[in-house]
């Protein structure tokens, strides 16, 4: 799946170190004085040429954080906005992103407990993640279920985390209720179709590409493909609509959302994808996606019995510190998976020079379930054709962004 992704973007090309993507993993780990790691860079906001692959100082651990090698990290369109710069505040490039990833416990840092050298574990990571080496606060790190692998722990934190909080935290999901969800076929939208079958009688309908229906048709009660009319749709099934709505687009569906509520039902936004469209930040398209937002009338939402909600997990942790509130969530989304009730979606794997192609997979909304980054992946060689040409300025031309407006939009995915 890798390959075929890589297949689709003529348009980008791998940036590698050749001396570090030929250095076998298990040299780096046996070398006691290594002070370097390989690590993904973004040198500056905007197209998929401010990524690239080189060598970093290798971080240690201050008090109360731990040290992870890392085997695997989490790949989400969030990840794409940050390249693009549309987040709030982000921090000064050149950075590392990412923000989740798995791998093994390395050391610990002064005053830290609970954690051992060897450790199978996954985190959260407040940028940083797209590395070899990751050091992280405990309260942010969790051990892994031993039938877990590494590519499943890199999928699982935030997607279900995630899912879990906007359904029975801010949601109150219970017996018989409806939700409807956009980008069914993404991490977030898997984990919330799993995670609505462990409650009787929860009608889930599923909002996502045609392409993806018959790989996702069995995880939803009723799909829906994006390009159709899906509110007639709803309503021919649900008159009274449904109780709760998950929106990662923003725009235009953020009314249509609100319009579906039934009376006591909640609209949770958590993305906002619309706004991406080019490879680079379009500020048209930033404000078409805003214009297009219904304007929310508190005596309206009063007369409607209404709820509109925003949630994000990353803010939630290292922003309003409620770690101690994920961690149990984790403890119970851990104990469903140990009853096999959930599993994470994992779509592809894609070495750490693979980086640009991965996201674009993502861009061209290719995805079913979570791209990974295996930093233990060796990189597919490149046919001569897949390279990208550059300018005289030596950076690569960028696809106008009115061949982009034209490619199907997925919904932003964590």
């Amino acid at each position: 799946m890798a390959k075929e992704g890589a297949d689709m973007t003529e348009e980008t090309q791998y940036m590698i170190d050749t001396n570090v993507c030929k250095e076998p993993v298990e040299h780096v780990e046996s070398s006691g004085d290594a002070k370097e790691m390989r690590a993904v860079v973004l040198a500056g906001f905007g197209g998929l040429n401010k990524l690239r692959v080189t060598k970093k100082a290798m971080p240690e651990p201050q008090g109360g954080e731990v040290k992870i090698r890392v085997k695997a990290c989490g790949l989400n369109f969030l990840d794409l906005m940050v390249r693009q710069g549309t987040i709030d505040n982000p921090p000064k490039p050149p950075i590392v992103p990412g923000f989740e990833c798995s791998g093994i416990v390395e050391s610990v840092g002064e005053n830290t407990t609970g954690f051992e050298v060897s450790d199978r574990v996954m985190a959260f990571v407040n940028y940083n993640a797209w590395a070899e080496v990751v050091c992280t606060p405990v309260d942010f790190v969790y051990k892994m279920p031993e039938e877990m692998t590494f590519a499943e722990a890199a999928a699982f934190s935030l997607n279900f985390v995630a899912a879990y909080m906007m359904l029975f935290e801010v949601a109150n999901l219970r017996e018989g209720m409806s939700v409807l969800v956009h980008s069914a076929g993404g991490g977030v939208g898997q984990a919330v179709a799993q995670l609505c079958s462990t409650v009787p009688n929860v009608t889930v309908f599923g909002i996502a590409s045609c392409f993806k229906h018959a790989a996702i048709r069995d995880s939803v009660t009723h799909l829906f493909d994006r390009n159709v009319d899906y509110m007639q749709e709803v309503k021919k099934i649900s008159p009274e609509g449904v109780d709760i709505v998950l929106d990662c687009l923003c725009g235009d569906n953020t009314g249509k959302g609100l319009t579906l509520l039934r009376p006591l039902g909640t609209y949770i936004l958590y993305g906002a994808s619309n706004m991406v469209t080019g490879e680079t930040k379009s500020f048209f398209s930033f404000a078409k996606s805003w214009w297009q937002v219904e304007k929310v009338n508190p005596i309206k939402l009063y007369e409607e019995n209404k709820v509109i909600a925003g949630f994000s997990l990353l803010n939630l942790l290292f922003k309003h510190r409620k770690c101690s509130l994920v961690k149990s969530v984790m403890d119970k989304l851990l104990c469903l998976y140990d009853q096999k009730k959930i599993k994470p979606v994992v779509d592809s794997l894609w070495a750490l020079e693979e980086v640009k192609e991965a996201m674009q997979r993502i861009h061209d909304r290719g995805n079913i379930g979570k791209l990974i980054l295996d930093v233990e992946k060796s990189p597919t060689p490149l046919m001569a054709s897949d390279s990208t040409e550059t300018s005289e300025a030596g950076e690569e031309e960028e696809e106008p962004e009115g061949d982009n407006d034209s490619k199907e939009r997925m919904p932003f995915i964590h």
